[in-house]
């Protein structure tokens, strides 16, 4: 089976700051950009037969800085819904929440169109995007590339390796880096994680 890869989106000035970002449309810094553009000749070395990216400015134009084209936009893609912390930090949340984790307690109730997402809620979206990704390998000839947000990537791997999607807490992911999930002896592994130019 071909491989899959995962791309977070470039730097954006939320990110910089720690600024939990989930459905905010916060465009890429410029620092972002370069991120981004320092990822193309390591996408152009690979055959990708299927790519999908997050509705969100920051993944589509990052998608469109490393190259790629005929992208399917996908909002499974989507980062997590933060819900009340929606552009808080960690440490504002834990000063009146102490000793707070993003994936053990989720978050807290935010505006009807943005309720929040538990830890569970975003495994539940990574699995239906991995549905699509295993179809996706098993017509198209090439690897499938996913453009999308940190924390939900990293759900999205625990899932791939049959964890819970709490263990996404496991696999820190840089802006502007480049994973591969791929198999050894018929199971998913992580190959590559967190590539960037000259690493």
């Amino acid at each position: 089976m071909a491989d899959l890869f995962l791309v977070r989106h470039g730097e954006t000035e939320w990110s910089r700051s720690g600024r939990h970002t989930g459905w905010t449309d916060v465009p890429l810094t410029e620092h972002g950009r370069e991120e981004a553009r320092g990822l193309e000749p390591l996408i152009r070395s690979l055959r990708i037969g299927a790519a999908f990216v997050s509705p969100l400015q920051r993944a589509w134009e990052t998608a469109e800085l490393i190259g790629l084209h005929d992208v399917r936009v996908d909002a499974d893609l989507r980062e997590w819904d933060y819900g009340g912390y929606e552009g808080i930090t960690t440490v504002d949340i834990q000063h009146g929440r102490p000793g707070w984790f993003l994936f053990t307690d989720g978050v807290t109730p935010g505006p009807p169109d943005h309720p929040g997402e538990s830890p569970e809620q975003v495994g539940e979206r990574a699995d239906r995007m991995l549905a699509k990704v295993d179809a996706a390998l098993a017509h198209d000839d090439g690897a499938v590339m996913l453009v999308a947000h940190g924390h939900f990537l990293r759900v999205l791997t625990a899932r791939r390796l049959g964890l819970p999607a709490a263990d996404g807490a496991l696999f820190q992911l840089a802006t502007g880096a480049l994973c591969r999930l791929g198999t050894e002896h018929g199971r998913p592994v992580i190959a590559e994680w967190n590539v960037r130019p000259g690493s």
